[in-house]
């Protein structure tokens, strides 16, 4: 597919990167029990780096099949932009060993006909719309379905000459009850495998009606300070915080709290990890948009900063190895990013937790990364007592991130996927206003 390009490269003195991928998706879209949208795309494209004299020159072309002189222009004006841009250029990787992660691929999902991913849509709109006659109009029953095939590539003038094919499959239920007021309620699934798809939905509704029932009853809480659980969803929220300084860039231009590897930044019970050869798992991948094989990086280990999250430019800022994170698409140049992000650390049986639980949060946009405020809407929270639960939300969940991950004494038994992020419960110490 790229051959001819790569046999034009190689004519030039200049070191060079290609990165291809080509790829297709269905997606449906269910509002109000019916199914409102159904799309089928495609994509291609290959984006190429080069470096000459210190610099860096990038540029993309849509598609991948192109004639020997449309390759000759791609390449002349990718040197040009290199010879006159500003952007550092830091070396390509060189070849290292591969070691492919399993269960990222899915033949059911890649053969899967778009009239074959209708039917699925017409399933989810059909199960709800019997949900709606059962509890009336009160409720509004949406969600959206989604399958997608990609194939990306990687190949520089270093030797690395990698390829890989993946699939994932996507669906969300989302629910809203409106009487003398509103409860809401969603359920989110994501798989690089295809799922068994009846017993998914009645798991998600199941789940999705659960929570409206406790958002319709919530009331605001008296404030509160002291000890409280945060479910996965809201760990997700409070964590992303936190990874922004870890990443490499960050880092190297002063705009994170931490400084060097080994400082204490958390409570013995909290370690952090980020890892893309987890099988089967959405973040996974074998090998990065630079070529760099994917790998398990404890980022905190028991409280202690272990690893930065770096791409290749990084590392080699920081004189270290690259831990495989950088990602892309054939757009962009590579950028730092995550794969899985897990949580484990000191356990305890968390699921019979009395006291204040903070379920979901929003509002993570608009906390500051490097001084670690934040204020929090409570989306959803309860409060158990004799093993009841009492919903509140629309309160505030304050606080400072950095404070946060001292403060925790323990996470839960039981880890909770949402998307490519792997959570037990946690226990800490929290404020709600």
């Amino acid at each position: 597919m790229v051959d001819e390009l790569i046999k034009i490269l190689n004519r030039e003195n200049i070191e060079w990167e290609v990165y291809w991928e080509v790829g297709r998706g269905s997606s449906f879209k269910i509002e109000k029990c019916k199914l409102k949208r159904a799309q089928r795309k495609y994509h291609s494209g290959i984006g190429l780096r080069i470096g000459y004299h210190g610099k860096q020159g990038f540029s993309y072309i849509t598609g991948i099949n192109h004639d020997k002189k449309t390759f000759e222009n791609f390449v002349k004006r990718t040197i040009k932009l290199a010879k006159v841009g500003e952007v550092k250029f830091h070396g390509f990787p060189d070849k290292k060993p591969i070691k492919k992660v399993r269960g990222i691929y899915d033949k059911w999902i890649s053969n899967l006909t778009f009239e074959e991913a209708f039917e699925l849509g017409k399933e989810i709109s059909q199960k709800e719309q019997e949900l709606r006659n059962k509890f009336g109009p009160e409720y509004t029953f949406s969600g959206r379905l989604a399958f997608g095939f990609a194939k990306d590539g990687i190949v520089n003038s270093n030797g690395i000459n990698e390829e890989e094919e993946g699939t994932a499959m996507s669906f969300s239920i989302y629910i809203v009850r409106k009487g003398h007021r509103t409860g809401t309620g969603d359920y989110y699934k994501g798989s690089r495998q295809m799922i068994d798809f009846e017993k998914e939905l009645e798991t998600g509704l199941e789940k999705a009606l659960e929570e409206v029932k406790l958002s319709y009853e919530a009331q605001k809480l008296e404030p509160y300070e002291g000890e409280l659980v945060l479910e996965p969803h809201s760990v997700a929220s409070l964590v992303g915080l936190f990874l922004s300084n870890l990443r490499g860039d960050s880092i190297y231009y002063k705009r994170s709290r931490f400084k060097e590897v080994g400082e204490e930044v958390a409570s013995e019970a909290f370690t952090l990890i980020d890892d893309g050869t987890l099988e089967g798992k959405l973040g996974s991948y074998s090998f990065d948009g630079e070529g760099n094989p994917s790998q398990r990086t404890i980022l905190v280990k028991n409280g202690v900063l272990s690893s930065f999250i770096l791409d290749e430019t990084y590392a080699r800022l920081f004189g270290m190895e690259s831990t495989g994170n950088g990602v892309r698409d054939f757009r962009t140049p590579p950028h730092i990013g995550t794969s899985n992000i897990v949580i484990e650390g000191k356990e305890e049986d968390l699921e019979d937790f009395e006291g204040i639980v903070v379920k979901k949060v929003f509002g993570e946009h608009t906390a500051n990364p490097i001084s670690g405020d934040f204020s929090l809407t409570v989306e959803l929270g309860y409060l158990v007592k004799n093993g009841e639960k009492i919903p509140f939300k629309d309160n505030m969940f304050v606080g400072n991130i950095f404070e946060f991950v001292k403060s925790i004494r323990a996470v839960g038994k039981k880890k909770e996927e949402l998307g490519a992020f792997i959570s037990p419960r946690i226990l800490g110490f929290g404020k709600i206003v």
